[in-house]
């Protein structure tokens, strides 16, 4: 089940996907069993509706250098060293944004601001210490997330927080896939139609139960927060007017365009 976060007329809401119509759903659909969710029985037009970033999630917490093409060429750009365990770091709620908003490119600041496409986790239940045999039990559903980034910026403060955490630097969407297997989807990111990234997510150092597992002995999740769970080789510069484009097998494509920001 797809299951979106929308607004129409001067109200917001989720809804389900049915083809090219939205089901409005009563309240919120955390704490549901997504097959158990309550209709309204209003449907709208999808290309009527303005589909919003799916979640508000208290944090996003994101994982860097998951897959081991992308951990070699930080290592060629940023003198990292491949890492013996996950890479945890947090962008802040404020950067999230949804598909067919703008990523401003914050021009002052920085003079490179890069695409990274990845598969995102929306937890769904409350949780923490989850062993990666119960993961399955407290993740919602999966989307498409965009986890840009200032490159000249993360190179230079030694750490990540300003160059992840800039407002738009956190595309999510179009919508929560409930009804998929992570475990080995086709991810592709294109700037302006050109494919710059492709793998597949059985390729990453890390699966989602275990980044569940990792994450959840840290901190505890709530319903709606957003795990980033890397981004594969291919990364590179967006400018101004770049469409950037995440599609992920079984999910759907986030699509948002580069604007400067005064």
């Amino acid at each position: 089940m797809r299951i979106a976060r929308f607004a129409r007329g001067d109200g917001v809401a989720y809804g389900a996907i049915e083809g090219d119509l939205i089901a409005e759903l009563y309240g919120h659909p955390f704490g549901t069993e997504p097959g158990a969710v309550r209709l309204t029985g209003q449907r709208y037009p999808v290309a009527e509706v303005r589909l919003l970033a799916p979640v508000l999630p208290s944090k996003v917490v994101a994982v860097g250098r998951n897959y081991a093409e992308h951990s070699r060429e930080m290592r060629e750009l940023l003198a990292h060293e491949p890492p013996v365990e996950p890479v945890l770091f947090l962008k802040p709620s404020t950067s999230v944004t949804g598909p067919g908003d703008r990523i401003a490119y914050p021009v002052k600041l920085t003079e490179r601001v890069d695409y990274e496409g990845e598969l995102a986790v929306i937890i769904g239940r409350l949780c923490r210490e989850v062993p990666p045999e119960r993961a399955e039990d407290v993740i919602f559903g999966y989307t498409c997330a965009n986890d840009v980034t200032a490159r000249d910026l993360q190179a230079r403060d030694g750490q990540w927080t300003r160059a992840k955490g800039f407002d738009t630097f956190c595309p999510i969407g179009p919508w929560m896939e409930t009804g998929t297997d992570p475990a080995d989807l086709g991810l592709t990111t294109t700037v302006n139609g050109v494919v710059k990234q492709h793998a597949r997510t059985s390729e990453m150092l890390y699966d989602v139960p275990a980044l569940v597992a990792y994450i959840s002995q840290v901190m505890t999740l709530l319903p709606g927060d957003v795990l980033l769970t890397g981004t594969p080789g291919g990364v590179g510069p967006m400018t101004d007017g770049d469409e950037v484009s995440v599609t992920i097998e079984t999910i759907g494509t986030l699509t948002n365009k580069v604007v400067i920001r005064d």
